[in-house]
């Protein structure tokens, strides 16, 4: 492993039981993938291919059944607590306001949980900051189903923000939102990561997003998931939506869909 690498999967396969194992049948197979400190990475691929599974795997909640994987320079052994996830549903607790919500993982997380009761003044300022800078400000007492689609997204990307994690992890966070909520959220998790430079993987099925966000996008194969294409995305930073109507950025979008059309055709395997 190289010293910048913050994710070192080496040689990773995953089969689901022991049973699928003695049948050789794996979800997922020979993953090696090293992303350096700070990266912003997204994985593509068609349904089904492993890329939730994949993002199990990096927050411990799966076990490889071959292969190691070090996050942080450290073996990942069991569910870390240096990473924040969201997903396509907000999963907001409905009794709890916006604020409470996002305070969440300050309750359950040590070392924040010891000192939860003494800090809670200064806790509650850094959600109350942090729903400023998506948007939220005004809405802390509001609940869930007081809220729209974007909002609740919002919130949860604060929920997994407060904790000041290291890594952010988002399973089709914007797959649920309609066309200019979700360009609206590119550009609140573009500023966020600029600012803070914590370490992103982004599962996605919307290549536009994959290309405006990512420093690297990953294609993935059917299962067996594998990584057949790596494609490092050469477009200036910060990047504004302006961007994804230029040639530059739609010739990027369509060598990506050009892989995986091939892909769901064939089956085959594509090399970098």
């Amino acid at each position: 492993m190289t010293q910048e690498s913050f994710v070192d999967f080496q040689n990773v396969w995953l089969a689901y039981n022991d049973e699928l194992l003695a049948q050789n049948h794996f979800a997922v197979e020979d993953i090696n993938l090293q992303v350096k400190q700070g990266e912003f990475i997204a994985i593509v691929g068609p349904s089904g291919c492993g890329k939730s599974t994949f993002m199990k795997l990096t927050t411990g909640l799966k076990m490889p059944s071959k292969g190691r994987i070090l996050v942080d320079g450290q073996p990942v052994t069991g569910p870390l607590k240096i990473s924040g996830m969201a997903f396509q549903a907000s999963s907001l607790l409905p009794w709890r306001t916006t604020l409470d919500n996002v305070l969440l993982p300050l309750e359950i997380v040590e070392p924040y949980r010891s000192n939860f009761k003494q800090k809670k003044a200064e806790y509650v300022e850094r959600a109350r900051k942090l729903l400023s800078t998506v948007g939220l400000a005004g809405y802390e007492d509001k609940f869930p189903w007081q809220l729209s689609g974007g909002m609740q997204q919002r919130a949860s990307i604060c929920r997994a923000l407060i904790h000041e994690p290291k890594m952010l992890l988002l399973d089709e966070p914007f797959g649920a939102l309609d066309a200019f909520t979700r360009e609206e959220l590119w550009c609140i998790l573009r500023d966020l990561w600029t600012e803070q430079k914590f370490n992103v993987i982004l599962v996605t099925h919307d290549l536009r997003e994959s290309v405006f966000l990512a420093d690297t996008v990953y294609v993935m194969s059917k299962s067996p998931g594998r990584f057949v294409v790596k494609k490092e995305i050469d477009l200036p930073r910060p990047r504004d939506l302006e961007i994804t109507y230029t040639p530059e950025f739609t010739n990027i979008v369509h060598e990506l869909r050009g892989h995986i059309g091939a892909m769901r055709k064939t089956g085959a395997a594509i090399n970098q």
